[in-house]
């Protein structure tokens, strides 16, 4: 394995380490006793877990270096987020990705901000931060492959996908007893 993908591997370990990585704080109570709390805006856990892209939630671009949310993708979060606020049950993992240009690592830092922003567009518009979890996938996911504008903005993009679902339809076979 060569410097680079040791880099990369060292990188995306840290980032699934730290979407993991649960926040508490300290609240006193009436008697000035400490006590651990779950912080509101706490993340979802991503591990062991099979998210998967429905056409209810679409994904919103960006612009070169930039993780602003312009009026199209804050349409477009309004849309998900009534998706998301009909299923309560739904849980989400939001993807930041980036186009080729940049290094791995300003990528990934750069893919983990657009992932956030559409995190807290999303909180803006009420939804629970720990029914979201957020991850960067910096340029290693790319939605296309040529070398051009059109492709490079396809790639800048934040995703949101569902948790599969756990009730998977099955099919039964019924005989009839003679």
């Amino acid at each position: 394995m060569d410097k680079r993908n040791i880099g990369i591997a060292t990188l995306l370990l840290a980032v699934f380490w730290t979407a993991g990585c649960q926040k508490a704080q300290v609240k006193k109570t009436v008697d000035e006793t400490p006590v651990q709390a779950q912080q509101e805006d706490e993340e979802a856990s991503l591990r062991n877990k099979d998210y998967q892209s429905i056409p209810e939630l679409t994904a919103v671009h960006f612009g070169y270096e930039s993780a602003s949310l312009d009026t199209d993708a804050r349409k477009t979060l309004a849309k998900n987020a009534k998706w998301l606020r009909k299923n309560k049950m739904a849980e989400v993992r939001i993807e930041g990705h980036c186009d080729e240009r940049g290094t791995t690592e300003y990528n990934l830092g750069l893919g983990q901000r657009r992932a956030a922003a559409v995190r807290d567009y999303y909180k803006a518009l009420g939804i629970p931060g720990k029914r979201m979890g957020t991850i960067s996938f910096g340029r290693e996911q790319p939605a296309c492959f040529m070398q051009d504008e059109t492709c490079w903005q396809r790639n800048r993009r934040g995703e949101t996908l569902s948790k599969r679902s756990e009730n998977k339809s099955r099919s039964f076979t019924f005989r009839e007893d003679s």
